[in-house]
C-alpha cells in the first residue's frame, strides 16, 4: 500500500502516539520484596536465675540426757508396777527407796535395779550403810537381801558403766520393797536413768513400756 505524503505526515503522529500508548498501558511489572533475613530461632542467652540451696528443714536427732542408759536387747514381757520415793536433801545424805510389784504368777527369779556409775561422781549409791559391824574381823555372819553389786562389765553380762544391784526373787503378785542408802558427793539437784530387770532381761510396766525410769534428786 502506498500513501500521499501528506498521509504520512499525518499517519505518522498517529503511529508514534498509539505506539506510546502501547508503552504506557503495558503494566509494569510489580517488584518482588528482597527476603529479609529470617531471624534466628536459637534463643539469645539469658543471665539464668541462680538457685537458692533449699534448707532441709528435718529436725536434728535430740541427743541423750546425760546419766541416760542404752535399753539393753534382753526383754522380759512380764509387768511390774514400780514406785519410787526420793528422800535425799540437797546437801545431806538420805535414802531412795524402790517398791517393785509384779503382775503376773510367775516368780522372777532375780530382780535386778540398774543405774549408771557416772552417778557415783554426784550420788553414790549402796545396798547397805557401812557398819563396824560389817568391816571387822570376825564378826558375826552377815544377813543381807541383796543377792549382787556389780559395777560392769561384769561376769553375767552386767554392761560397762552401769552398776547393777540385785535383790533376790519377786515372788508372782509379790511386792519387793529396796531401800538404797545415797552419799552425796556433791551438792545440787540430779537426774538419772533407773531400769528393773530380770536378770539383764528388761521388764516390761504396766502401760507396756520398758520398765525404766528417770529418777530426779534435788
Amino acid at each position: 500500500m502506498t500513501f500521499a505524503r501528506a498521509d504520512r505526515r499525518t499517519i505518522l503522529p498517529l503511529v508514534a502516539a498509539v505506539l506510546v500508548a502501547g508503552c504506557v498501558a503495558q503494566p509494569t511489572p510489580t517488584p518482588v520484596p528482597t527476603a529479609s533475613a529470617t531471624p534466628s530461632l536459637t534463643p539469645s542467652a539469658s543471665a539464668a536465675p541462680t538457685e537458692t540451696p533449699t534448707v532441709s528443714a528435718a529436725p536434728s536427732e535430740t541427743p541423750e540426757p546425760s546419766l541416760s542408759l542404752d535399753l539393753p536387747d534382753g526383754r522380759d514381757d512380764r509387768i511390774v508396777a514400780v514406785s519410787v520415793r526420793v528422800d535425799v536433801p540437797p546437801d545431806a545424805d538420805g535414802t531412795i527407796t524402790v517398791a517393785v510389784t509384779s503382775r503376773v504368777e510367775a516368780m522372777i527369779d532375780e530382780l535386778v535395779l540398774r543405774w549408771p556409775t557416772e552417778l557415783d561422781a554426784t550420788l553414790f549409791l549402796a545396798p547397805f550403810t557401812p557398819s563396824d559391824e560389817r568391816i571387822r574381823d570376825g564378826g558375826p555372819p552377815l544377813v543381807q537381801p541383796w543377792t549382787k553389786w556389780v559395777v560392769g562389765p561384769g561376769e553375767q553380762g552386767e554392761p560397762d558403766g552401769t552398776t547393777s544391784l540385785g535383790w533376790g526373787p519377786l515372788p508372782g503378785n509379790g511386792t519387793l520393797t529396796i531401800p538404797i542408802v545415797v552419799n552425796r558427793v556433791a551438792p545440787g539437784p540430779v537426774a538419772f536413768d533407773l531400769q528393773v530387770l530380770a536378770r539383764n532381761d528388761l521388764l516390761a510396766l504396766e502401760d507396756g513400756s520398758p520398765a525404766e525410769l528417770r529418777v530426779e534428786v534435788p
